[in-house]
């Protein structure tokens, strides 16, 4: 389709076929996940093109230590996670999924559920509590729509696309999808996305609440910057008692809700020096332009 067009999964994937690299090798050795560290933010981008950037067993392995290090760098303050090439993410990777839980035990089972896909975002490292942004390019499909789910923010490119795709295979979410779902669009989007399995372009999304601007595709990746450039101006130690304070009241009684804001709100302080310093500079710039509006 012409730039910006939306086009359907199943035309989509006609037009992209998931196919083998011509060199198995290349890709072996090629980082199916780019990590680039820029003032502050991590540029994440699923490297597989050529497979719509599924995820397979590598893929996941690498996210795992790169978030393990976004969490722990203290020059980093913000992610922003994107895809190669046309898609953002087309889920697992069947190839290599299916004969894993064909084969499975039900200790395999319970082993899993400490550890979700996209290097454990969706579960598993989903308490990094600095902000991710999902810049999604494309489409996002089974588990690619549970990993742009379990981002903060969520970015799409007016020709991206989202789908519970999995029912279509005798499968339902089982990394986040539908308890995000249901927290992020309500419980009635999210029965009619997962029993319907069908697909929604950009625009509905946006209608639905599953993702927070949509932009054309040429301004995607910098839209998501500017994004976390309005992240960075803040307290970082405020954003994240936030984004940690959020995500503990999920599912809570309103007094327990009511009562972990109020701790951690209040407390997110600290010693209240970093306070003291931003109000000084806040009092400074009135007093600034106070001046200058009574100058003659």
């Amino acid at each position: 389709g012409r730039a910006g067009q939306a086009v359907s999964g199943r035309e989509f994937f006609r037009q992209n076929p998931v196919t083998a690299p011509s060199n198995a090798l290349e890709e072996d050795q090629m980082k199916k996940a780019i990590y680039e560290k820029k003032d502050r933010v991590a540029h994440i981008t699923l490297n597989r093109p050529g497979a719509l950037n599924a995820l397979d067993e590598a893929l996941n392995q690498e996210l795992w230590s790169i978030w393990r290090d976004f969490a722990n760098d203290p020059t980093l303050d913000v992610a922003i996670l994107t895809g190669a090439g046309k898609a953002f993410c087309a889920g697992a990777d069947l190839k290599t999924a299916i004969p894993r839980w064909e084969n499975a035990s039900m200790l395999d089972v319970r082993r899993n559920a400490a550890t979700g896909i996209g290097g454990g975002l969706t579960r598993g490292q989903h308490r990094i509590t600095k902000p991710v942004i999902a810049a999604i390019n494309g489409l996002a499909a089974g588990g690619g729509f549970e990993l742009a789910l379990a981002c903060d923010i969520r970015i799409a490119a007016d020709s991206a696309s989202f789908g519970v795709f999995e029912v279509r295979h005798g499968l339902h979410q089982g990394d986040g999808g539908l308890v995000r779902l249901v927290a992020i669009a309500g419980l009635a989007a999210a029965l009619d996305l997962s029993l319907t399995g069908r697909e929604v372009q950009a625009d509905e999304a946006l209608r639905l609440g599953l993702v927070n601007k949509v932009v054309p595709a040429d301004e995607l990746l910098s839209t998501a910057e500017r994004y976390a450039e309005m992240i960075l101006r803040n307290s970082q130690q405020a954003i994240r008692s936030a984004k940690e304070t959020a995500l503990d009241i999920v599912g809570r009684s309103l007094d327990d809700a009511l009562r972990l804001e109020a701790i951690n709100g209040y407390s997110s302080g600290g010693d209240f020096r970093e306070v003291k310093e931003r109000l000084a500079k806040f009092s400074g710039r009135k007093k600034e332009a106070s001046s200058r509006k009574t100058e003659p």
